[in-house]
């Protein structure tokens, strides 16, 4: 390939697209009841197991990749000739992405015949798999590094990112929800519609009370939102934490509303990362919109 096209492991693609798309991923990590774990896709521990034992009562906590740990990765492309385009988990969601702008100014110095380029996606999850699958087929194409990390910027505020979670103590662990808040949104059965907004950053928009108006809501947004309306017919992925049948629902819900993406919506298992952060049950849905606001 011209060049290595690479993300962080909060993307929500699967293994197989990673080798049929010459793709590859840096992994950020995750504890476990204090042991701690790569988020490589449930290679080191099945994701049923680690929602499980989050459903359990076991405690998580994640870390970012390190400026050390990306001068690893990179190190090893460069020294086979390769240039980098690497597209970072948002900014607003993590430190990785100045990590990594670290360690490729200081590779740079020792390989200054090669070129690495870091996005800032401002995305995450699916809504970052949307963008690594487009920029895979820009590369195909034989667009250049720069053209694909150009792209990329131009339309990744347009990255819609909706998401719900019925467990409130995750978000009010990650200082999203103040605790009396959650007490209270965990009493009236309450699910918050989160956004990602033009920051990358998730906000919480809505308080809805129960997973089927939460559903609902998803795809109010949609509606409200979607490129072209209900003629839609780019890419929409639906992430989930261990919440399968809500997220076919969903998939469900939309392919009523916009029947041009029947049988095109995909469903993934979020990762471990942002797993611990939503906790079980949480549903995402991302799709081409409007530019993202405040």
């Amino acid at each position: 390939m011209p060049y290595m096209l690479s993300c962080d492991s909060t993307t929500d693609l699967t293994l197989a697209q990673y080798a049929a798309l010459d793709l590859h991923y840096v992994s950020l990590h995750f504890l476990l009841d204090g042991k701690e774990y790569p988020d490589d896709y449930g290679q080191s521990l099945p994701m049923k197991t680690f929602f499980d034992a989050m459903a359990a009562g076991a405690t998580t906590w994640t870390s970012q990749v390190t400026t050390g740990e990306f001068e690893l990765y990179f190190r090893q492309f460069l020294e086979q000739g390769s240039d980098i385009l690497h597209v970072s988990l948002s900014s607003g969601l993590s430190g990785c992405y100045h990590s990594a702008c670290a360690a490729r100014d200081m590779l740079l110095e020792e390989f200054p015949e090669r070129k690495i380029i870091v996005v800032d996606s401002l995305c995450g999850s699916g809504g970052a798999a949307i963008l690594m699958l487009e920029a895979a087929r820009q590369r195909d194409a034989g667009r250049t590094m720069e053209e694909t990390a150009a792209w990329i910027e131009a339309r990744r505020l347009h990255v819609h990112h909706w998401l719900f979670t019925p467990e409130l103590a995750y978000f009010v662990r990650g200082g999203r929800v103040s605790a009396a808040a959650g007490w209270i949104g965990t009493l009236l059965r309450l699910c918050p519609v989160i956004e990602a907004n033009c920051e990358g950053k998730l906000i919480p928009r809505e308080k809805i009370r129960g997973k089927q108006r939460a559903l609902r809501v998803l795809v109010e947004k949609m509606v409200s939102y979607a490129e072209g309306g209900m003629a839609y017919d780019g890419p929409c992925h639906i992430s989930h934490a261990d919440n399968l049948a809500d997220a076919e629902q969903l998939a469900g819900m939309i392919e009523e509303k916009f029947p041009q993406l029947r049988g095109r919506i995909v469903i993934n298992t979020v990762g471990t990362t942002l797993g611990s952060h939503c906790g079980p049950g949480m549903v995402a849905l991302f799709f081409y919109g409007t530019e993202r606001g405040r």
